[in-house]
């Protein structure tokens, strides 16, 4: 019990954890790996607007493997991230729009309209 309230202000432990594994499977990297890692994270963390603590440590997890995979690979970091680094964080981002922000806005928007529009079905059907 007192694990679920902890969990319910803190957020997951599990998570937590997760995410510190991230951050020193990220130090292991070789430095051009981890230096465009730390980037592509800074980045995430100004422009990807997560909110769901599941997604963000999931996101990195998944940030993580690639540059892993990458760098056992010999990849350059330009492989991985092209000569537009900021499509290449906007596409990776896109496998995570349920986790964003605007995503429960987009939701909430498209509620209210329909519920206006159904409103006034009724009001005109009167």
């Amino acid at each position: 019990m007192t694990r679920n309230w902890i969990e319910t202000v803190t957020g997951s432990l599990e998570d937590k954890k997760k995410y510190r594994e991230c951050k020193a499977r990220k130090a292991a990297l070789p430095a051009p790996y981890a230096r465009t890692v730390e980037a592509v994270e800074r980045y995430l963390n100004y422009a990807g607007a997560i909110t769901k603590g599941d997604v963000l440590v999931q996101m990195y997890e998944d940030l993580i493997v690639l540059f892993e995979q990458a760098a056992a690979d010999g990849t350059a970091v330009r492989g991985i991230v092209g000569d537009e680094p900021v499509e290449f964080v906007e596409d990776f981002l896109r496998g995570y729009e349920d986790g964003r922000w605007v995503a429960k806005e987009r939701a909430r928007l498209t509620e209210a309209v329909d519920a206006a529009a159904l409103a006034q079905e009724h009001d005109d059907g009167d």
